[in-house]
């Protein structure tokens, strides 16, 4: 093939394959600057865009377990007050036992003490049924009143945790006030309503203390795990953004010198005229 040729001009070939190399590194580098990632999509890596999504998978999920163990949190919580405040209550019950179990009390005496009784047993049965939280409460096992177990899920996997229910109509309501002092001596006693009660309580208290700690636990590890999986997603696809516009400068530069080069190589046959004129 003759170099001196207006068919085939070789300079410009080279010239024109190397701007387009240029360019094809240019927009590549373009594309990094202007998403932050190095790998995009799956044409950037395919093997590591696998991976990226994968992770993302996963941080989505714990994102999910998280917002669902916070809504558990907020019906553990409102149990737990719900409990301190009958808890509390069932101390001020003790209390007029105590006054009614004495046998000195006039009539007057004492129907003012079963009154204040019976306000505290309203008082209880108000805090157990407002114990609740989106429409769900642990103090009640009727599901149609929101109760029953509640089952969370706790990580990305699915894996659940399971709250159980107590019946807080049924085991923690003292009985009506008794007549005479017998009767309250009787519910003070080992075994009597009060005593009973209040451990039933103090079960609900320690279980659902257990359960707060070991879902406050779980938020904070999911949280911790998302950190770690953030960090390890960024070092996977985000770009060097202080290298990539160094990069971005070069081949900018290199572009309009491959641009110049071009025209220079596209004007070499023109020298060929130069043998024909006389």
């Amino acid at each position: 093939m003759s170099l001196n040729s207006v068919n085939t001009n070789l300079g410009a070939m080279v010239a024109l394959q190397s701007l387009n190399r240029t360019n094809e590194a240019l927009n590549s580098t373009q594309k990094r600057v202007s998403t932050g990632y190095r790998v995009s999509d799956a044409k950037d890596d395919g093997a590591a865009f696998a991976v990226a999504q994968s992770v993302r998978a996963d941080v989505a999920g714990l994102t999910a377990a998280n917002e669902q163990l916070g809504g558990v949190k907020g019906v553990l919580d409102t149990a737990l007050a719900g409990l301190r405040k009958v808890s509390d209550t069932m101390i001020k019950v003790r209390e007029t036992l105590v006054r009614l179990a004495d046998d000195t009390l006039n009539t007057d005496q004492r129907a003012q003490y079963n009154a204040q009784y019976e306000a505290l047993r309203t008082q209880i049965t108000s805090f157990i049924q407002d114990a609740t939280y989106n429409g769900r409460t642990l103090l009640d096992t009727n599901t149609a009143n929101g109760g029953g177990d509640i089952t969370t899920t706790r990580n990305e996997a699915g894996t659940t945790y399971t709250l159980t229910s107590v019946d807080g109509a049924g085991t923690m309501i003292v009985a009506a006030a008794p007549t005479d002092a017998a009767g309250a001596q009787a519910a003070l006693a080992a075994g009597g309503d009060w005593g009973t009660i209040n451990t039933v309580i103090a079960n609900a208290l320690n279980q659902y203390g257990s359960d707060a700690r070991y879902v406050d636990a779980q938020i904070a590890y999911n949280r911790d795990k998302l950190d770690a999986l953030d960090g390890g997603l960024g070092a996977l696809i985000d770009a060097d953004l202080a290298k990539e516009s160094a990069r971005l400068q070069a081949l900018q530069i290199r572009q309009q010198l491959g641009t110049q080069s071009l025209s220079i190589a596209n004007q070499a046959p023109q020298s060929l005229l130069s043998l024909f004129q006389g």
